[in-house]
């Protein structure tokens, strides 16, 4: 029988995370046999948990670790991390340590060493007294790559202990929540975020204009309430479109009817930014107006548009090399708090993959599959509301309206 001591801290509890642990053993052919348990007394209080594991194959213990780990539940007495070194450019040792989105310790010279830029899917680089998360991509010839499952620990974000406290964070995704409540707690994750020095940044889908919520958009960057907009090349394209012509897709916003030759209004749009030479110097000429491309620039808040096989186009102003794109998605997420998601299904699923844990994310959309599919792929912390965007926009700007 292979055999390892295992333990955890945290609210194991409150979290659900005991009885993930203990389905997780099971799942991978093996027993355990709880050592030590100590239950927290108060809300700040972290319980502590000291377990004895099995298994009869190294293979299935070795997975077993795997998992646990990501649930916080880590080898006792591990010893320092072992590292690899990466002998090409882009090309880790076979056995490294992927990484989750959760808060990330590595041992290196008998020191913890919290990980930097936590991001789920990346390698640990050890070097110079720090452990950073890194992509393969960026990885280099003679990087010390964090190998094998020894010398990490990871702590998950433990579900709100206050009851009272943003209760809808712990709902999941429910098409029956009451979007008053969800729009005014919404807005208090916003104002806290703001007492608490952090950004918040907004990604956003064409369907923020198709709908209607342009306006509120607008109102909400003038309002100081958004420190970065991540885009694709849709939304720059239908807010120009908009705020030129009247139209989204050659539909009227005033009245819903089809413009006559409206389907090449986007085109018209994007051949109007080519002359004036990018979005900034089309708001510099006094070509463009109004929309949210416009108080993005008169704001001075980052923009970035990331492109797609599918655009037309596209914009001058859109990054077309899709490794540049998440470098500069990534930029500005930094020192974010809070991410509100709008509409956009496959830039919402890149930035959850690009955030650690501990950052919120509010994902806004129709469609309640949009939402199930960002929490799916690793990102546990967004909380779906499921909703018409432009009635969602609009509630939160007037919410927002005498906040300080």
């Amino acid at each position: 029988m292979q055999q390892e001591v295992v333990e955890a801290q945290g609210h194991l509890i409150d979290s659900h995370v005991m009885e993930q642990i203990f389905d997780t053993v099971v799942e991978y052919n093996g027993r355990f046999e709880m050592e030590e348990f100590r239950i927290g007394r108060t809300n700040s209080e972290p319980s502590y948990m000291r377990m004895k594991i099995e298994t009869r194959q190294p293979s299935d213990m070795q997975q077993l670790l795997a998992q646990l780990l990501g649930l916080g539940c880590a080898p006792v007495d591990t010893g320092d991390a072992a590292l690899g070194i990466v002998e090409r450019d882009c090309c880790a040792p076979e056995d490294f340590y992927s990484t989750t989105n959760h808060r990330t310790l590595v041992r290196h010279a008998g020191k913890w060493l919290e990980a930097e830029n936590q991001r789920m899917d990346a390698m640990i680089v050890v070097g110079g007294g720090r452990a950073i998360c890194r992509r393969l991509r960026d990885l280099r010839k003679g990087d010390q790559v964090v190998v094998g499952m020894r010398g990490i620990r990871v702590a998950p974000e433990s579900k709100e202990r206050d009851r009272l406290a943003f209760a809808f964070m712990s709902n999941g995704i429910s098409s029956e929540r009451q979007v008053e409540t969800a729009v005014r707690q919404t807005a208090a994750l916003m104002q806290q975020t703001r007492a608490a020095g952090q950004k918040i940044v907004v990604v956003a889908g064409p369907v923020v204009v198709h709908t209607g919520g342009s306006g509120a958009l607008t109102a909400l960057i003038r309002g100081g309430w958004v420190q970065a907009l991540l885009a694709g090349n849709a939304l720059g394209v239908h807010d120009i479109e908009a705020s030129l012509l009247g139209t989204s897709l050659g539909v009227r916003l005033s009245d819903g009817r089809q413009e006559e030759h409206g389907h090449r209004n986007h085109m018209r749009a994007i051949n109007a930014i080519y002359h004036a030479g990018s979005i900034a110097k089309a708001v510099e000429s006094g070509r463009l107006r109004a929309g949210v491309m416009y108080e993005c620039v008169k704001a001075g808040i980052p923009l970035v548009l990331a492109g797609s096989l599918r655009d037309d186009g596209p914009l001058p102003d859109t990054i077309t090399d899709m490794n540049v794109a998440q470098d500069a998605y990534a930029e500005q997420l930094k020192g974010a708090g809070l991410v509100l998601c709008l509409g956009s299904m496959l830039h919402s699923i890149a930035v959850g993959n690009m955030l650690p844990s501990w950052v919120k994310i509010v994902c806004v959309d129709i469609n309640p599959a949009v939402a199930t599919k960002v929490s799916d792929r690793g990102t546990g912390q967004a909380v779906g509301v499921v909703t018409d965007v432009g009635q969602f926009l609009g509630l939160l700007a007037r919410a927002l309206e005498t906040a300080p």
